[in-house]
Protein backbone atom coordinates (compact mmCIF):
# COMPACT_ATOMS: atom_id res chain seq x y z
CA UNK A 1 0.00 0.00 0.00
CA UNK A 2 1.11 3.43 -0.56
CA UNK A 3 1.42 5.54 2.18
CA UNK A 4 1.84 9.15 2.24
CA UNK A 5 2.21 11.17 5.42
CA UNK A 6 0.54 14.28 3.89
CA UNK A 7 -2.25 12.05 3.24
CA UNK A 8 -2.44 11.31 6.41
CA UNK A 9 -2.38 14.35 7.80
CA UNK A 10 -5.09 15.73 5.40
CA UNK A 11 -7.50 13.03 6.37
CA UNK A 12 -6.97 14.07 10.02
CA UNK A 13 -7.41 17.65 9.50
CA UNK A 14 -10.65 17.22 7.75
CA UNK A 15 -11.89 14.91 10.70
CA UNK A 16 -11.23 16.89 13.42
CA UNK A 17 -11.72 20.28 11.26
CA UNK A 18 -7.35 21.21 12.34
CA UNK A 19 -6.57 24.57 11.09
CA UNK A 20 -3.08 25.04 11.02
CA UNK A 21 -0.73 28.60 11.72
CA UNK A 22 -0.23 30.13 8.27
CA UNK A 23 1.77 33.63 6.69
CA UNK A 24 1.62 34.72 3.55
CA UNK A 25 -0.32 34.22 0.60
CA UNK A 26 -2.63 31.02 0.60
CA UNK A 27 -3.84 28.78 -2.47
CA UNK A 28 -6.75 26.16 -2.65
CA UNK A 29 -7.16 22.92 -4.58
CA UNK A 30 -11.37 22.51 -5.88
CA UNK A 31 -11.81 18.98 -6.40
CA UNK A 32 -15.47 18.22 -7.50
CA UNK A 33 -16.17 14.63 -7.23
CA UNK A 34 -18.94 12.16 -7.71
CA UNK A 35 -19.61 11.34 -3.95
CA UNK A 36 -17.71 14.56 -2.43
CA UNK A 37 -16.29 18.00 -2.89
CA UNK A 38 -13.40 18.50 -1.39
CA UNK A 39 -11.68 21.62 -0.91
CA UNK A 40 -7.35 21.59 0.30
CA UNK A 41 -5.82 24.74 1.41
CA UNK A 42 -2.21 25.34 1.27
CA UNK A 43 0.49 27.80 1.41
CA UNK A 44 3.34 29.06 -0.57
CA UNK A 45 5.42 25.92 0.52
CA UNK A 46 2.68 23.25 0.05
CA UNK A 47 2.27 23.13 3.98
CA UNK A 48 -1.11 21.88 4.20
CA UNK A 49 -3.30 24.58 6.56
CA UNK A 50 -7.30 23.40 6.28
CA UNK A 51 -9.26 21.46 4.69
CA UNK A 52 -13.16 21.05 4.14
CA UNK A 53 -15.54 17.94 2.69
CA UNK A 54 -18.88 17.88 1.57
CA UNK A 55 -21.06 14.91 0.44
CA UNK A 56 -22.26 15.76 -2.91
CA UNK A 57 -24.45 14.35 -5.86
CA UNK A 58 -23.68 17.55 -8.90
CA UNK A 59 -21.12 15.81 -10.27
CA UNK A 60 -21.80 12.24 -12.24
CA UNK A 61 -19.21 10.67 -14.54
CA UNK A 62 -16.97 13.63 -14.64
CA UNK A 63 -20.26 15.83 -15.43
CA UNK A 64 -21.06 18.81 -13.53
CA UNK A 65 -25.09 17.71 -13.72
CA UNK A 66 -26.38 20.51 -10.69
CA UNK A 67 -24.49 23.16 -11.61
CA UNK A 68 -26.15 25.73 -9.02
CA UNK A 69 -25.82 23.11 -6.48
CA UNK A 70 -22.23 23.06 -7.12
CA UNK A 71 -21.46 26.49 -6.76
CA UNK A 72 -23.54 26.78 -3.61
CA UNK A 73 -21.66 23.96 -1.99
CA UNK A 74 -18.09 25.17 -3.13
CA UNK A 75 -18.99 28.82 -1.95
CA UNK A 76 -20.04 27.26 1.55
CA UNK A 77 -17.16 25.67 1.83
CA UNK A 78 -14.69 28.40 0.59
CA UNK A 79 -16.73 30.61 3.44
CA UNK A 80 -16.52 28.75 5.90
CA UNK A 81 -12.39 28.07 5.74
CA UNK A 82 -12.20 32.11 5.57
CA UNK A 83 -14.15 32.57 8.37
CA UNK A 84 -12.18 29.86 10.32
CA UNK A 85 -8.93 30.87 9.15
CA UNK A 86 -9.79 34.76 9.76
CA UNK A 87 -8.48 35.79 6.11
CA UNK A 88 -9.70 35.84 2.02
CA UNK A 89 -9.34 32.86 -0.38
CA UNK A 90 -8.89 34.26 -3.68
CA UNK A 91 -7.00 31.70 -5.85
CA UNK A 92 -7.36 28.06 -6.50
CA UNK A 93 -6.96 25.15 -9.05
CA UNK A 94 -8.83 22.48 -10.01
CA UNK A 95 -8.80 19.32 -11.98
CA UNK A 96 -10.77 17.35 -14.84
CA UNK A 97 -10.63 13.70 -14.98
CA UNK A 98 -9.98 11.42 -17.66
CA UNK A 99 -11.59 11.32 -21.07
CA UNK A 100 -13.66 14.11 -20.21
CA UNK A 101 -15.57 16.16 -23.21
CA UNK A 102 -13.96 19.61 -24.10
CA UNK A 103 -17.25 21.24 -23.25
CA UNK A 104 -17.50 20.08 -19.64
CA UNK A 105 -13.83 21.59 -19.05
CA UNK A 106 -15.38 25.56 -18.76
CA UNK A 107 -18.55 24.49 -16.78
CA UNK A 108 -15.93 22.87 -14.18
CA UNK A 109 -13.62 25.71 -14.35
CA UNK A 110 -17.19 27.98 -14.33
CA UNK A 111 -17.94 26.41 -11.07
CA UNK A 112 -14.65 27.56 -9.47
CA UNK A 113 -15.28 31.14 -10.62
CA UNK A 114 -18.84 31.64 -9.85
CA UNK A 115 -18.00 30.45 -6.14
CA UNK A 116 -15.80 33.82 -5.91
CA UNK A 117 -12.10 31.77 -7.14
CA UNK A 118 -9.61 33.42 -9.50
CA UNK A 119 -9.38 29.90 -11.32
CA UNK A 120 -5.01 29.48 -11.64
CA UNK A 121 -4.52 26.01 -13.17
CA UNK A 122 -7.20 23.62 -14.34
CA UNK A 123 -5.16 20.15 -14.48
CA UNK A 124 -5.87 16.59 -15.20
CA UNK A 125 -6.78 15.04 -12.23
CA UNK A 126 -3.81 12.41 -12.90
CA UNK A 127 -1.25 14.78 -13.00
CA UNK A 128 -2.60 16.05 -10.14
CA UNK A 129 -2.45 12.29 -7.90
CA UNK A 130 1.20 11.88 -9.95
CA UNK A 131 2.66 14.79 -7.86
CA UNK A 132 1.37 13.33 -4.55
CA UNK A 133 2.31 10.24 -5.31
CA UNK A 134 5.80 11.06 -7.27
CA UNK A 135 5.53 8.71 -9.83
CA UNK A 136 6.52 9.34 -13.55
CA UNK A 137 6.19 6.20 -15.30
CA UNK A 138 3.37 3.73 -14.74
CA UNK A 139 -0.71 3.59 -15.12
CA UNK A 140 -2.54 5.70 -12.85
CA UNK A 141 -5.91 3.84 -12.15
CA UNK A 142 -9.06 6.26 -10.32
CA UNK A 143 -11.63 4.22 -9.44
CA UNK A 144 -14.40 7.02 -8.95
CA UNK A 145 -17.99 7.19 -8.00
CA UNK A 146 -18.75 7.04 -11.37
CA UNK A 147 -15.99 5.79 -13.98
CA UNK A 148 -12.91 3.66 -13.88
CA UNK A 149 -10.28 6.21 -15.53
CA UNK A 150 -6.58 5.58 -16.72
CA UNK A 151 -3.82 7.57 -17.17
CA UNK A 152 -0.45 6.17 -18.42
CA UNK A 153 2.51 8.23 -17.65
CA UNK A 154 5.96 7.86 -19.53
CA UNK A 155 8.66 10.49 -18.35
CA UNK A 156 6.37 12.20 -16.41
CA UNK A 157 4.16 13.06 -19.59
CA UNK A 158 0.90 11.83 -19.61
CA UNK A 159 0.85 9.45 -23.49
CA UNK A 160 -2.61 7.96 -22.91
CA UNK A 161 -5.87 8.76 -21.30
CA UNK A 162 -9.13 6.94 -21.21
CA UNK A 163 -12.03 6.17 -19.02
CA UNK A 164 -15.16 3.72 -19.26
CA UNK A 165 -18.42 4.31 -16.68
CA UNK A 166 -17.80 1.68 -14.15
CA UNK A 167 -17.28 2.98 -10.29
CA UNK A 168 -18.18 3.40 -6.81
CA UNK A 169 -21.64 3.64 -7.70
CA UNK A 170 -21.94 0.29 -9.71
CA UNK A 171 -20.98 -1.20 -6.32
CA UNK A 172 -23.85 0.35 -4.77
CA UNK A 173 -26.29 -0.49 -7.12
CA UNK A 174 -24.93 -4.50 -6.90
CA UNK A 175 -25.30 -3.89 -2.58
CA UNK A 176 -29.31 -2.34 -3.22
CA UNK A 177 -29.82 -5.67 -5.74
CA UNK A 178 -27.99 -7.85 -3.24
CA UNK A 179 -30.12 -6.85 -0.48
CA UNK A 180 -33.04 -5.94 -2.26
CA UNK A 181 -32.75 -1.97 -0.55
CA UNK A 182 -32.69 1.22 -1.72
CA UNK A 183 -29.66 3.11 -3.27
CA UNK A 184 -28.79 5.59 0.30
CA UNK A 185 -29.17 2.47 2.83
CA UNK A 186 -26.89 0.48 0.15
CA UNK A 187 -24.28 3.26 0.13
CA UNK A 188 -24.09 3.11 4.10
CA UNK A 189 -23.02 -0.44 4.03
CA UNK A 190 -20.77 -0.02 1.06
CA UNK A 191 -18.55 2.48 3.27
CA UNK A 192 -19.24 1.18 6.73
CA UNK A 193 -15.22 -0.44 7.39
CA UNK A 194 -17.12 -3.01 9.75
CA UNK A 195 -18.86 -4.55 6.81
CA UNK A 196 -16.13 -4.24 4.25
CA UNK A 197 -15.48 -8.40 3.96
CA UNK A 198 -19.05 -8.82 3.75
CA UNK A 199 -19.30 -6.07 0.81
CA UNK A 200 -16.23 -7.12 -0.67
CA UNK A 201 -17.49 -10.46 -1.46
CA UNK A 202 -20.89 -8.97 -3.00
CA UNK A 203 -18.94 -6.41 -5.48
CA UNK A 204 -15.88 -8.09 -6.09
CA UNK A 205 -17.47 -8.97 -10.12
CA UNK A 206 -17.65 -4.75 -10.41
CA UNK A 207 -14.06 -4.50 -9.27
CA UNK A 208 -13.25 -7.71 -11.71
CA UNK A 209 -14.53 -5.78 -14.23
CA UNK A 210 -12.51 -2.79 -13.64
CA UNK A 211 -9.69 -4.40 -13.57
CA UNK A 212 -10.39 -5.84 -17.30
CA UNK A 213 -11.31 -2.29 -18.34
CA UNK A 214 -7.90 -1.22 -17.05
CA UNK A 215 -6.30 -4.44 -18.45
CA UNK A 216 -7.36 -3.68 -22.16
CA UNK A 217 -6.60 0.29 -22.25
CA UNK A 218 -3.55 -0.59 -21.28
CA UNK A 219 -3.13 -4.25 -23.41
CA UNK A 220 -0.74 -1.81 -25.99
CA UNK A 221 2.01 -0.33 -23.43
CA UNK A 222 4.96 -0.97 -21.74
CA UNK A 223 3.33 -0.66 -18.13
CA UNK A 224 5.10 -2.06 -15.13
CA UNK A 225 3.11 -0.31 -12.74
CA UNK A 226 -0.43 0.22 -11.50
CA UNK A 227 -1.52 2.64 -8.99
CA UNK A 228 -4.67 3.04 -7.64
CA UNK A 229 -5.86 5.79 -6.44
CA UNK A 230 -9.91 7.37 -6.10
CA UNK A 231 -12.67 6.45 -3.12
CA UNK A 232 -13.72 3.54 -4.94
CA UNK A 233 -10.23 1.71 -4.31
CA UNK A 234 -10.70 2.13 -0.26
CA UNK A 235 -10.93 -1.79 -0.16
CA UNK A 236 -8.41 -4.21 1.03
CA UNK A 237 -7.40 -7.11 -1.10
CA UNK A 238 -8.72 -5.18 -4.30
CA UNK A 239 -4.70 -4.88 -5.49
CA UNK A 240 -4.74 -8.54 -5.48
CA UNK A 241 -7.83 -8.82 -7.97
CA UNK A 242 -6.28 -6.34 -10.58
CA UNK A 243 -2.88 -7.65 -9.56
CA UNK A 244 -4.23 -11.32 -10.85
CA UNK A 245 -6.18 -9.98 -14.05
CA UNK A 246 -3.39 -7.78 -15.44
CA UNK A 247 -0.78 -9.46 -15.06
CA UNK A 248 1.00 -6.09 -13.80
CA UNK A 249 1.88 -5.51 -10.13
CA UNK A 250 -0.18 -3.28 -8.91
CA UNK A 251 -0.35 -1.00 -5.81
CA UNK A 252 -3.30 1.10 -3.42
CA UNK A 253 -3.16 4.44 -2.17
CA UNK A 254 -4.25 4.79 1.83
CA UNK A 255 -7.03 7.37 1.82
CA UNK A 256 -7.13 7.30 -2.12
CA UNK A 257 -10.11 9.57 -2.13
CA UNK A 258 -7.49 12.27 -0.71
CA UNK A 259 -4.85 11.93 -3.62
CA UNK A 260 -5.98 13.83 -6.10
CA UNK A 261 -7.25 16.85 -3.94
CA UNK A 262 -4.18 17.17 -2.63
CA UNK A 263 -2.17 16.89 -5.54
CA UNK A 264 -5.12 19.73 -7.37
CA UNK A 265 -3.73 21.88 -4.17
CA UNK A 266 -0.40 21.16 -5.09
CA UNK A 267 -0.31 22.59 -8.89
CA UNK A 268 -2.25 25.86 -7.94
Amino acid sequence: MIEKEEVEELCKVIEINKKNKFKGKLKVGVDLGTSNIVLVVLDSRNKLIAAKSCKSKVVKDGIVVDYIQAVQVVRKLKLELEEELNTTLDVASCAIPPGIHKSSIRIIENVVESSGFKVSVVLDEPTAAATVLGIKEGAIVDLGGGTTGISILNGSKIIFTADEPTGGSHMTLTIAGYYNIDFDEAEKIKIDMKREREVFVIIKPVLEKMAYITKNFIKDFSVNKIYLVGGASNFKGIEEIFNTITGIKTERAKNPHLITPLGIAKNC
